[in-house]
């Protein structure tokens, strides 16, 4: 496992999608209306755009260029034109860090 220090709780703000790259792998961490932080792979699949510079709310993070939206906890996209899922990494908080490892997603059932 290579869980690695991606950012600050204190760097995220609701409903706002930061983009980090951890081993290469860019991934948008987004904390919820909840307050809940979740990671997801942050490359649309239909147009190779950095999702981190969308939308999001509803737990949902939606891509600017062509408005596909993706779950926040299963990174299935929501609506066309993507129809291929991003994936979703886990996330672990110590104090103010948030932990992803992004070797390893979670299994999201069908």
């Amino acid at each position: 496992m290579s869980r690695q220090r991606a950012l600050s709780v204190s760097e995220l703000f609701q409903d706002q999608a930061v983009r980090v790259v951890l081993d290469g792998v860019p991934i948008a961490v987004v904390m919820d209306g909840e307050g809940e932080v979740h990671a997801i792979g942050d490359t649309c699949t239909h147009g190779q755009i950095s999702l981190s510079e969308g939308f999001a709310e509803n737990g949902e993070l939606e891509c600017w260029a062509h408005g596909s939206a993706f779950s926040l906890t299963t990174g299935k996209p929501r609506n066309l034109p993507a129809y291929e899922p991003v994936p979703v990494y886990v996330v672990e908080i110590e104090g103010d860090d948030v932990y992803i490892d992004p070797t390893v997603t979670k299994e999201i059932a069908a």
